[in-house]
């Protein structure tokens, strides 16, 4: 049963389809979730540095910024953000929250709503945020030299 009160975990739903976007919206609100949603990652990304979110939720393949670009500008802004990776090539790419810096990645099926409910409901438990993934963020690292 819904209450009139604030929501207390607050969620920034990415999705370039818009019909996905309004399912996974009507789901998390219904479980009591506040859900704010954007159909890009540059529009995510504008809305996240001006407003505060617990979770984002992000599709991995989108027109322009893709979740792995929008999960690393998160991730170098030391927001505490959990953030969930949704996609249906996590399987095939082998994405994991260590290779996406996500902390939980989730292939989009016929599980997905529980799947989804659970991470969010899991990550709306405060811990300590993931740090980018190596794989997603180019460093340049300088080796020392064995030279004496």
């Amino acid at each position: 049963m819904k209450t009139d009160e604030t929501p207390s975990v607050r969620i920034l739903l990415v999705d370039d389809n818009k019909l996905g976007l309004a399912a996974r919206r009507m789901i998390l609100e219904e479980a009591g979730y506040g859900v704010e949603t954007v159909i890009s990652g540059e529009e995510a990304w504008e809305i996240f540095q001006n407003r505060q979110f617990d979770i984002v939720v992000t599709d991995f393949r989108m027109g322009g910024m893709d979740g792995l670009q929008l999960i690393r500008l998160i991730r170098d802004s030391g927001s505490p953000a959990r953030i969930v990776l949704l996609s249906g090539f996590a399987g095939c790419l082998g994405m994991t929250p260590e290779s996406s810096g996500a902390d939980e990645v989730l292939t989009k099926s016929n599980k997905e709503v529980p799947e989804l409910l659970r991470a969010v409901k899991h990550l709306s438990v405060k811990a300590p945020p993931r740090k980018a993934a190596a794989s997603a963020i180019p460093r340049l690292v300088k080796r020392k030299s064995t030279a004496s």
